[in-house]
């Protein structure tokens, strides 16, 4: 059907919207911008009943209509405010207690398009719909937190009176060792080595944490555990007094040729002694009050997949067979109270049964039996409360191989809601995060997880685009090296899988426990320890490099998490070579400055804690992004090429305007790092600048 309009029936009024619509600009699709932060979405963590305002940005007078789509109905949005070069649209929704999920349709002439959180798309894409989870909320703490994550036995020893000592027990078949030499390299198979670490230690360095500009301690396991890991939990109820205190110190070591548990007086006099064990458990009181006193959370590592084969539940060490207060362990005996927490083979025999469900195999990571225990779960559910509460006071859990936890997907997700709400009703400060791998969607839904370490939007991007390397440094991708179009494209997939509360406390590491070290993925070479030794993990590194990876951290949406040591220079190939010990006095002094100088920049911009995210330019081996939140405006450029590189970024994106000032508040580069403020006048709406090579810096508009 042609329609004609004969302009000359219309009046003074239509004719002149006729000719604003007629010489109105192409629609300017990079000036379009929501997301679920604060600024756009308010108040960002409604309750159910509340009434929601959801805000749209345009180019000012450059769109006829802005539509919210919600369940296939498109509601017009109503024109609000405008402020400097946008336009901005809203429209109230009361929620209920459904998820409400939702995107945009925007008209401009001719042109019709769409928006999710993918951004500007010609078709709507419910995969990438914005949501809104009622009555779920994380912590105010936890938003942006800089995280320092404690591998125990390595970090400072403190305390030597507690440290294991040789053939205290026999470990996974050999007896373990003290490690004498503080510095000395982690065995190829170092699982049985002890090198003292310990809480008195922790306790020490709290001056140091604190001048760091830590918010929050994670501890890997502390729980009474034979490993130095410590991932296979002996007793939930008590912290190790290897890491604690040994206030009865009876027995003998086993003498060589005894491989026996049962024989080993010492080791069973250290972990089965209330008195070592309730001292312990008050160390631990204390230093939780003592990092609250100085403003620091603490964050524990739950492992209730599976336990050990130390644990009294199962005791097949018979660590625990003939103990005063102890009930006999599921190996021990077939009317074991703890029978139904583990699932035997039908075929197993009575005493000292060997046919239980390891995990992936593993005859020492006995597989916890859920479904066919009721008691086992009530006693789970009861550790999650009791270390959450006072007198212990922690302030949240990391789950280990979180999903994996049961014999059913579905019992998976009810069991983490259970423990989700148990552990909130002990503490609603509290916060729930889990070791994942792959999409966290199904987890992250306001009633189970809050959060997940973040592998898929955080460290492996940064990875591939900064080394190229995976992150065990078990395969290099030339492809993916300086590859801004992937990195952006990773980074804007993954992201989309988390609501904005869970976004803004994701555990975002370089390194960790079961990586290399990103120091070492700088040198861009494959292999592992028992391959290439471990002096080959020193070798070749840019500090550079590192420096760029550590402003993204600081940068980035989520809670900053430093790998104890990563801030010292600790290099190291993936386990065990990346949990060597803390370099006291060996320290690199310059990183450990700029690590403090960089959370201090982290921790001083509302707009890096809980700020929008914006990518605004990528080039070969370049990136450019903001956060911006009211008139706090950042915009981060890395440039790892190895030649100096001007770049033009459009700050006006993120609302700096003609004329204004930006000042640098940090320059990274292979030799250093410049904490001298520089301005730049924003010029025909680009900041422009010139960055030496692998490089970072970081802007700020001036107020």
């Amino acid at each position: 059907m042609d329609i004609r309009v004969n302009t000359n029936k219309l009046d003074r009024t239509n004719k002149f919207l006729l000719y604003v619509s007629a010489m109105r600009p192409l629609l300017n699709r990079r000036a379009l911008f929501t997301d679920c932060t604060q600024e756009y979405v308010k108040p960002c963590e409604p309750k159910a009943g509340e009434n929601v305002k959801i805000y749209f940005r345009t180019a000012k007078q450059n769109v006829d209509k802005v539509f919210l789509i919600h369940e296939s109905e498109e509601v017009e949005m109503n024109f609000d405010h405008a402020n400097g070069e946008f336009d901005f649209y809203s429209i109230e929704i009361q929620m209920t207690e459904d998820v409400f999920f939702y995107s945009f349709k925007i008209l401009s002439g001719k042109v019709c398009c769409y928006y999710n959180q993918r951004g500007v798309n010609k078709e709507m894409q419910p995969y990438y719909n914005f949501r809104i989870i009622p009555n779920f909320a994380t912590p105010q703490w936890a938003k942006g937190a800089v995280i320092y994550q404690i591998f125990v036995d390595r970090f400072c020893k403190g305390d030597s009176s507690n440290d294991p000592v040789d053939r205290e027990y026999v470990y996974i078949e050999e007896g373990i060792s003290q490690v004498k030499d503080w510095n000395k390299y982690p065995a190829t198979m170092g699982v049985r080595e002890f090198y003292g670490g310990d809480l008195q230690g922790v306790l020490n360095k709290m001056d140091y944490l604190q001048e760091l500009g830590v918010n929050v301690i994670y501890f890997n396991p502390l729980f009474v555990s034979p490993s130095n890991h410590k991932y296979d939990i002996q007793d939930y109820d008590y912290i190790d007094p290897h890491f604690g205190k040994i206030i009865k110190d009876e027995g003998e070591t086993l003498p060589e040729g005894d491989n026996c548990n049962a024989h080993a007086t010492k080791f069973i006099s250290r972990v089965t002694s209330k008195e070592n064990l309730e001292a312990s458990n008050q160390l631990f009181i204390d230093l939780v009050e003592e990092a609250h006193r100085r403003g620091i959370k603490v964050i524990l590592d739950g492992v209730f997949n599976h336990c050990g084969s130390f644990n009294r539940w199962l005791d097949r060490e018979r660590i625990y067979e003939n103990q005063e207060g102890y009930e006999k362990g599921a190996f021990i005996s077939e009317d074991s109270p703890y029978r139904s927490f583990f699932k035997f083979n039908p075929n197993g025999r009575w005493p000292y049964n060997t046919a239980y469900d390891g995990w992936w195999g593993h005859d020492t990571l006995p597989k916890l039996n859920y479904e066919e225990s009721e008691q086992l779960e009530k006693d789970i559910l009861r550790i999650a409360k009791k270390w959450v509460s006072p007198p212990f006071c922690a302030d949240g859990w990391r789950l280990d191989v979180a999903a994996d936890l049961g014999h059913s997907s579905e019992y998976n997700h009810i069991f983490w809601s259970k423990f989700r709400a148990a552990v909130y009703e002990a503490n609603p400060n509290a916060i729930v995060l889990a070791e994942h791998y792959g999409d966290p969607y199904n987890w992250l839904n306001g009633k189970e997880w809050d959060t997940v370490m973040n592998y898929d939007a955080f460290m492996e991007p940064i990875t591939w685009f900064l080394t190229g390397m995976e992150k065990h440094s078990d395969d290099f991708r030339g492809d993916l090296l300086g590859n801004s179009d992937s990195f952006f494209q990773a980074m804007s997939h993954h992201m989309s899988r988390f609501p904005m509360p869970s976004l803004q406390i994701a555990m975002n590491e370089l390194s960790n426990h079961d990586h290399s070290r990103f120091l070492t993925r700088t040198n861009r070479r494959v292999g592992r320890v028992a391959g290439l030794g471990s002096e080959a993990a020193n070798e070749n590194v840019n500090k550079g490099t590192f420096r760029e990876a550590v402003v993204i951290q600081m940068t980035w949406p989520g809670a900053p998490t430093i790998y104890y040591g990563d801030e010292a220079g600790l290099c190291g190939w993936t386990d065990p070579d990346n949990r060597r010990t803390y370099p006291w006095g060996q320290e690199d002094i310059e990183l450990i400055g700029f690590h403090r100088d960089i959370i201090r920049i982290h921790k001083e911009n509302k707009a890096l804690l809980y700020g929008s995210y914006k990518e605004l330019f990528g080039a070969h081996k370049i990136i450019a992004y903001g956060r911006f939140m009211e008139d706090n405006l950042i915009t981060v450029v890395i440039n790892s090429n190895f030649e100096e590189k001007e770049i033009s970024i459009p700050v006006w994106e993120i609302g700096v305007r003609d004329g204004e000032e930006m000042e640098r508040l940090i320059l990274t580069t292979e030799t250093g790092y410049n904490i001298g403020q520089t301005s730049y006048v924003v010029d025909r709406k680009m900041l422009k600048v010139s960055l030496p090579p692998i490089s970072a810096a970081v802007y700020r508009k001036k107020i």
